[in-house]
Formats: structure tokens, sequence, C-alpha cells
């Protein structure tokens, strides 16, 4: 005669067997990241992802939905992470010439660490993208760097710490095509060094109030 607390007991662990086994979500969601960051979102499959996140497919998409929309997750994450250091520069240092000085050389060094993918995700990530709507994500965020860095000039501008004919929407659009042009040469195998004496050159040029 089985007791009701066996019977409880084996309901208790068919129940447990039954359940899809569960996984650490930020550590998931960190190596989709890395694929991402590596092979772009258009080389990146389904498979690809369940593979290396370690989860089969129901998992992930009852997790991060799908395909794009896990990958708009991963790009807030990078933007917050292994890309918030532009932002930092630009809160903490007193002057834009501070902000981007260290903006480039932060960057020389953050795209060229071997611990992740060289380069920057939200510049390379859309490369040979057929996704409008990824394409107009990673746009809408390079350009909205570009913004901050102008508006940044012009304030400095107006306090007299540059000079009054500054052209900041220029003097910005300088810097994010170093930025830009500095990832895709990590990706190209450029050094931490090489791309420091690029950063060094830029600022070279910058006006001085």
């Amino acid at each position: 005669m089985v007791s009701g607390q066996d019977m409880s007991t084996r309901a208790g662990v068919s129940r447990t067997r039954g359940r899809p086994r569960s996984f650490d979500r930020a550590t998931a969601l960190e190596k989709a990241l890395m694929a991402f960051w590596e092979h772009g979102y258009e080389a990146t499959s389904v498979s690809d992802l369940t593979r290396i996140m370690g989860i089969g497919a129901p998992s992930l998409y009852a997790a991060f939905g799908d395909k794009r929309t896990l990958f708009e997750e991963v790009v807030r994450v990078y933007t917050g992470t292994h890309g918030a250091f532009g932002d930092r520069a630009l809160a903490e240092e007193p002057t834009a010439r501070a902000a981007i000085e260290r903006t480039l050389r932060e960057a020389a060094a953050e795209y060229t660490d071997p611990a992740h993918p060289y380069g920057c995700l939200v510049v390379h990530a859309a490369t040979n993208c057929t996704s409008p709507e990824v394409e107009r994500l990673l746009r809408e965020r390079r350009n909205a760097s570009i913004a901050a860095l102008e508006s940044r000039i012009r304030a400095d501008v107006a306090a007299g710490l540059l000079p009054s004919g500054t052209d900041a929407a220029a003097l910005a659009r300088h810097a994010g095509a170093m930025i830009q042009g500095m990832s895709q040469q990590a990706r190209d195998g450029a050094s931490r060094e090489e791309l420091e004496a690029l950063a060094e050159i830029a600022m070279s040029i910058w006006p001085r109030g």
C-alpha cells in the first residue's frame, strides 16, 4: 500500500522532471552579446544562439522573445556595459575636449581588448544586414552619440571654453568618425598603441579656448 505522503513525493518528483531546465538569464544574455558582437546580427542564427547560450529554442523565445527582440536587449546591455565609456566620459569630464580625448583613449583600449571581440558592436553588428529595423536601431544609437558630443561642444562654445566660431556639428562628426574608424581598424588588427597614436593626432586639431 502506498501512503499519501509517498504519492505526494512521487507527484512532486514527476512535476520537477517535467519542468524546463532553468538557466541564468544574465549569463545567457552575455553569451548572446558576444555572438552578435563577433559575427553580427545577420550571420548569427537562432540555432547558433541556442547552442552558444546553452538553452533550447522554446526557452530562448520564452525568455527573450524572437531574435530581433533578443538583439535589442543585447544592444541595451552593451551600451550600458562594454560600450558605456563614452557616456561616462561626457558625464564626468569638465570639458568637451577632455571628454572626447578620454573617449578616444578608452576606445583604443576597449576595442583591442582580447577578452572579447574587437571593435564596437554598435558599429559592426548590422554589416550586411537585411533587417531595416536592426539597421535603424544601430544607426540611431550612433547618431545619438554624435548628437550628445555636439551638444557638449556647443555648451563649451557658449561658456567661452571653445572659440565662438567653432563648428560644433563638424567637430562632433569628426570625433564620431574617429571612434567608428578606430573600431574598424581594431577589427582589422590595429593595436592599442596604434589607435592611441590616432587619438593623439585627432586631438591635435582641436581648437583651443
